[in-house]
């Protein structure tokens, strides 16, 4: 298989502490990429979750939250149960896996 390299910019302490947690677990940091590139590909999504709720802070995600439901009433699907919603996000889901 050939190899390929790139580049990652980060902060120097994170950089630091993320290539002192490989040593402790006997790896370099190449391989710790490595393995979580594997594990994107195999399972097709993040292979942990991503969470916090302050993420874009109240007023930003009012005005997301806004704009979808915007966006809702005018695709004429703002009256969906969530029985609805749930197999749209399956569906979808599915279509997006077979595309790899």
């Amino acid at each position: 298989m050939a190899q390929t390299t790139f580049s990652v910019r980060m902060d120097e302490t994170l950089k630091n502490e993320f290539e002192s947690w490989c040593l402790y677990f006997g790896m370099n940091m190449s391989t710790a990429i490595n393995i979580f590139a594997r594990m994107v590909v195999q399972e097709q999504k993040m292979p942990f979750e991503i969470s916090k709720s302050e993420l874009y802070g109240s007023k930003n995600a009012n005005k997301m939250l806004d704009a979808a439901r915007k966006q809702a009433l005018e695709n004429g699907v703002a009256d969906m149960t969530m029985e609805e919603i749930d197999n749209e996000i399956l569906k979808t889901r599915k279509n997006n896996i077979k595309k790899y």
